[in-house]
């Protein structure tokens, strides 16, 4: 999951922030990957404005593993023909779980592209920890006008909760797949997740949320977006 919108340049010592704040701990669906996780949303996000001097800074949603991060994690190292050898983007990326999955399952090129500066410190800091290579990049990919960058799988997360975010997701998305690029999307079923244009793949009980969720256990599915 990560911010729509670019709030604030990237700080100097962004890495040392994204450490500072978490400890590395094993995804709880998926461990064998060890991401840095902060125990709960608040106090993280105050002590990060309080820290940079600024307010209005995006959730840290880079310091947590949602729902359908790890869904899409498991998925892929379970399923690793479907990243082995191909370009991947992994779009919201938030703390890259996602991307980190696709370069484990052996991917030739993984891209994780995120908003949020410290989410792209914390990818960097996660892939290195996980001793696999992610490019990562702060770009809005998901600006409309041009086409995608060329993949062969998208990959998206957690994404839907917002509309407007949703929305220029799914135009990304959609561009993608005409474009030739598998897509495949994770997600529990948030108010924005375009269902009726999405196929369900796989389903997993995603356990570990009770800090950012309204239950410890959440059902989610990972989706394709077909033809």
């Amino acid at each position: 999951m990560a911010a729509e919108s670019l709030r604030s340049p990237v700080p100097a010592d962004a890495a040392a922030i994204v450490r500072a704040a978490t400890r590395l701990t094993p995804v709880p669906l998926v461990p064998e990957i060890r991401l840095r996780c902060a125990a709960e949303p608040i106090s993280l996000w105050q002590r990060t404005e309080r820290e940079l001097g600024q307010t209005g800074l995006p959730p840290p949603f880079w310091a947590f593993a949602w729902p359908g991060g790890q869904a899409l994690a498991r998925y892929l190292l379970d399923h690793p023909g479907v990243a082995r050898g191909r370009r991947v983007i992994d779009l919201a990326s938030g703390s890259g779980l996602v991307a980190i999955a696709a370069a484990r399952a052996g991917a030739a090129a993984v891209t994780a592209y995120d908003v949020d500066p410290l989410a792209v410190a914390a990818i960097a800091v996660n892939a290195a920890a996980n001793e696999v290579s992610v490019a990562v990049t702060g770009q809005d990919v998901l600006a409309p006008g041009g086409p995608p960058p060329p993949a062969d799988l998208v990959l998206a997360a957690d994404a839907f909760y917002q509309r407007e975010l949703a929305a220029s997701v799914m135009r990304f998305l959609e561009r993608a797949r005409a474009s030739g690029a598998e897509v495949l999307a994770a997600d529990l079923g948030r108010a924005y997740l375009p269902r009726t244009r999405l196929t369900p793949v796989m389903t997993y009980d995603v356990p570990g949320l009770a800090a950012i969720e309204d239950r410890d256990v959440k059902t989610t599915t990972v989706w394709t977006l077909g033809p």
